[in-house]
């Protein structure tokens, strides 16, 4: 009998313990104290930004979002911008995308028109087709070329002039098409661009010596482009639609007489070349309107370190909401550094990267964490290149803080002093029940 007493005695010590660790968790609340946003600026007007985004106390976890921005204002050019079209007759060809040529770089002109007088007043754009003239007597005259629009800063009327343009002429007279596009810039304007888009090899200038693709011809379109250039008008060429660079026409080959006049993409003789075929027109034109940006505002190699006291590791589970739209990061917590690591090789203008984590409270959390004022986070170091191709590091330690509580009328974890009060007397009544059954047993021996 006695022995079932010291049985049972034991049983109910260890319902206590056990009884006493679930209700402490099952009734300790947790409060978010403060809730600051952690903000580091970076460039000029992008940032980081680490802010708890909601929180479900009940459950007792919170979710912490961190999120960067690249708010970077992209300076568009100013000053005056001639476009010099070519509307030879060639430009009617289907492409090997079954399109017409004509379509596509005239399409692709008008979005660069749209793109670059977005919220832009500060950009002129005039535009200049070229050929040779239907009327034959004109060839070779300043008339081989047409004033398709005056500078404008209307998106809308200078593509309905484009709109207009008839690709019918029967040869290439580029020369004309720089003189007379030439004669729209104002004296007034400081920064001058001149975007040639031509699908032919020049074969006639401006009182040429009468025979097509001759060294008069190659001569005097170099000229043009040379005095231009010296000028401080910036060139840029884009030439399409030539098959057979190899065909010599007369005593030089297309490859030779491009390379003559306008040089060679990597080795342009003026400004920007751009040698591409059909297919490629719709992107380099992108790529005209990106090389017009004075500053690509890209930052890169971005590393953002994200450190947690050890008391929220030791104490809280931690999950990722999803992963991050933007590059990688740490599968988990890295337990040397008390840190996950976020890395974005390239963080775009407009660009918003951003990834969500949960801390939820263990039920075998440290009793010794209950009232203390807790910070979520330790704090974040920020590594990037920015636009200048410098290199920057910004830390913060700014972070929400939470806290546990228990409600006195329930035995906390934090003091033990009901436990010990409660187990001592249990523990007095097991010894003295021990001695007694010993005695009993002596006395029987």
């Amino acid at each position: 009998m006695m022995k079932k007493t010291v049985f049972f005695i034991i049983f109910l010590i260890l319902i206590l313990i056990t009884n006493i660790s679930f209700a402490s968790y099952s009734t300790v609340t947790m409060t978010v104290v403060e809730e600051p946003v952690c903000t580091i600026n970076i460039g000029e007007n992008s940032k980081f930004e680490k802010k708890l985004i909601s929180k479900d106390l009940n459950n007792k976890e919170i979710t912490i979002q961190l999120q960067v921005t690249n708010e970077e204002i992209v300076n568009k050019p100013t000053g005056e911008i001639i476009l010099v079209l070519d509307n030879s007759d060639s430009m009617n060809e289907e492409t090997s995308t079954g399109e017409i040529r004509k379509n596509l770089v005239f399409n692709s002109a008008k979005s660069l028109i749209t793109n670059l007088l977005k919220d832009n007043d500060s950009l002129k754009i005039g535009i200049v087709s070229f050929s040779t003239n239907i009327d034959a007597s004109k060839e070779g005259s300043i008339q081989d070329a047409t004033v398709v629009s005056e500078l404008s800063n209307n998106s809308s009327i200078l593509s309905n002039a484009i709109d207009k343009i008839e690709a019918n002429g029967p040869r290439t007279n580029l020369e004309s098409g720089l003189t007379l596009a030439n004669t729209l810039f104002t004296s007034q304007e400081k920064n001058k661009y001149m975007i040639v888009l031509t699908d032919g090899i020049p074969n006639v200038a401006i009182n040429y010596d009468k025979t097509y693709y001759s060294d008069d011809v190659i001569n005097k379109t170099c000229k043009s482009l040379q005095e231009l250039s010296n000028s401080g008008i910036n060139i840029i060429t884009m030439l399409t639609g030539i098959t057979d660079e190899n065909y010599v026409p007369i005593t030089k080959s297309f490859g030779e007489i491009i390379s003559e006049i306008f040089g060679t993409p990597s080795n342009p003789s003026y400004g920007q070349f751009y040698y591409i075929t059909d297919d490629k027109i719709t992107d380099t034109i992108s790529e005209i309107y990106s090389s017009l940006i004075s500053t690509d505002k890209t930052f890169k190699n971005l590393k953002i370190v994200d450190y947690f006291p050890k008391e929220i590791i030791d104490n809280f589970d931690f999950a990722y909401i999803s992963s991050p739209n933007i590059g990688k990061i740490s599968a988990e917590v890295n337990k040397t550094t008390n840190s996950i690591t976020w890395t974005i090789p390239e963080l775009a203008v407009n660009q918003t990267a951003t990834v969500q984590y949960k801390l939820k409270l263990k039920e075998n959390f440290n009793s010794a964490i209950v009232d203390k004022l807790l910070k979520t986070n330790e704090k974040v170091d920020i590594d990037y290149t920015d636009f200048t191709g410098s290199s920057q590091t910004k830390s913060s330690d700014i972070s929400p803080k939470l806290r546990l509580s228990e409600p006195p009328a329930v035995l906390p974890k934090a003091g033990l002093t009901t436990f010990i009060i409660v187990g001592s007397v249990l523990l007095i009544i097991l010894i003295f029940s021990g001695i007694k059954i010993l005695v009993i047993n002596n006395k029987i021996r």
